[in-house]
């Protein structure tokens, strides 16, 4: 059986607590939420902290999805089942739902917390391209204060994120507009396993015209891919198939997969052109409820 190497425990009991933990241990403490990540690779030697900083204590402070007035936020230690069950979050960002409903299984989903996901940022998660489709931002806190940093600033490099030595992720923070629609699509290989290719899209409608547009693409890059230059092809044009399959040419062009075990380089290309636009048709349906 394989075991974690040796490691100090703390369970913390305040927000403040734990990121005082954080910067007093330095960057070999890792904090651990559901676990169904970390705990793994700690089993297989891939990760190997000295100290882990329980922070389920503080879930009535960090468990909550909630509108706060021209935002949604999402405290970071809420889990995958009450992101899927959210009827908050069904009726402004279905896109979450989408996503919630092809993640694993319901005991990683009852476990798994949104932080986590986004902090572990794996390159084949689903979470990642959802809030990078829907703008979302990310609350850090840290010894020196709050900042707030874009989605699409938050993964630096695979398995590496914004939150520097001694913060915490508290919260995600989704603005509302009027007018949006969104949607996720995803293969893989069975139930609930890593994608093969997944896109998450967001679009905004205003008359008959597109006014914004988010997409995000997991599996098919070395981070979470957000994809930009079919984001400027799309806005102010009204929404069209023709239009959705020039933007799904971008998206097999501009992203960047490797040969596998879920597939080779081409077939992934493909499927990430492919769902592109399968994602864009359906988030614009929804925009402008047209989606039976």
């Amino acid at each position: 059986m394989q075991t974690p190497a040796s490691f100090e425990y703390e369970r913390a009991t305040s927000v403040e607590g734990a990121i005082a933990s954080l910067a007093r241990l330095g960057p070999e403490a890792r904090v651990i939420a559901g676990g169904h990540s970390l705990l793994p690779m700690m089993k297989l030697r891939l990760a190997q902290p000295e100290h882990l900083i329980d922070i389920n204590p503080l879930e009535p402070e960090l468990s909550y999805i909630r509108d706060q007035g021209g935002e949604i936020a999402i405290g970071a230690l809420t889990r995958h089942v009450d992101l899927l069950k959210s009827e908050l979050l069904a009726e402004h960002f279905p896109v979450f739902r989408d996503a919630e409903e092809v993640i694993a299984d319901p005991v990683v989903r009852n476990r798994g917390t949104i932080g986590g996901s986004l902090c572990q940022a794996d390159p084949a998660e689903d979470l990642s391209a959802v809030c990078t489709a829907v703008k979302a931002k990310a609350v850090i806190r840290g010894p020196s204060g709050q900042r707030v940093v874009p989605m699409d600033q938050f993964h630096v490099a695979p398995y590496a994120t914004a939150v520097g030595d001694g913060e915490l992720l508290t919260e995600v923070r989704l603005p509302l507009f009027l007018g949006a629609g969104s949607a996720h699509e995803k293969v893989e290989r069975r139930a609930g396993d890593w994608a093969i290719a997944a896109v998450s899209a967001a679009v905004w409608v205003d008359r008959a015209t597109i006014h914004d547009v988010g997409i995000g693409l997991s599996a098919v890059g070395l981070t979470t891919i957000h994809l930009k230059r079919a984001e400027e092809l799309l806005r102010g044009q009204p929404p069209s198939e023709e239009l959705f399959e020039q933007a799904a040419t971008i998206a097999s062009e501009d992203c960047s997969p490797m040969a596998d075990g879920r597939g080779p380089v081409d077939y992934k290309r493909h499927l990430a052109g492919v769902l592109t636009k399968r994602a864009l048709s359906r988030a614009t349906a929804r925009a402008l409820k047209q989606e039976a």
